[in-house]
């Protein structure tokens, strides 16, 4: 969403414990490749993801609707940030204050444990080259049949408080980062 997270969004998030932290990602947005995200995560790891498609929508009523999407991800070590690395030719920096809270399951908090199904939820500030924006997320790891059951579960626990008033998450503003950032920057 564009503009400044507004404080009433944090305050309806604040009620979930969660982790806080600052980062700043490079996208790779040129060469263009399809089906495809390429980022370095805080100078320190080197993410791909490779999009899957999407098995739907995510729908809570008069509350929010977004389209979902299957990434499939891996990360690897990537040595420190070099001065000339960054927002320079094909590549986009992107500062983030993050809030993620894990549910690993619909009652209990706390990080999923690996190769069990869980659930997580962020909000984030994102600053693109000094235009502030916002973002809500979520997502679901495990095995694939459970996916869908997790989002689900991950949304209506959100939900259950609606988002204040004049918020509207709406499909127009559902996408992954890589697709933002070329609508942002004139590179789709």
């Amino acid at each position: 969403m564009r503009g400044q997270l507004p404080g009433a969004v944090e305050d309806w998030f604040a009620r979930f414990p969660a982790e806080t932290m600052a980062l700043e990602d490079a996208y790779l947005l040129e060469p263009y490749l399809p089906g495809l995200s390429v980022k370095v995560r805080g100078g320190r790891a080197l993410g791909v993801k490779v999009y899957g498609g999407s098995p739907g929508l995510l729908e809570v009523a008069g509350q929010a609707r977004g389209r979902l999407q299957s990434w499939q991800k891996w990360s690897f070590p990537h040595g420190p940030a070099s001065p000339s690395s960054g927002d320079s030719a094909g590549w986009r920096l992107v500062s983030k204050r993050r809030r993620i809270s894990f549910f690993a399951q619909a009652t209990e908090m706390g990080s999923p444990q690996l190769g069990k199904p869980g659930r997580a939820v962020e909000l984030t500030a994102v600053d693109l080259r000094g235009e502030p924006w916002w973002t809500l997320c979520f997502e679901a790891t495990g095995p694939a049949d459970a996916l869908r059951r997790e989002l689900d579960a991950a949304a209506a626990l959100v939900f259950a408080d609606a988002p204040p008033s004049g918020v509207e998450l709406g499909i127009d503003d559902s996408q992954s980062y890589a697709q933002w950032l070329r609508r942002q920057t004139g590179t789709e």
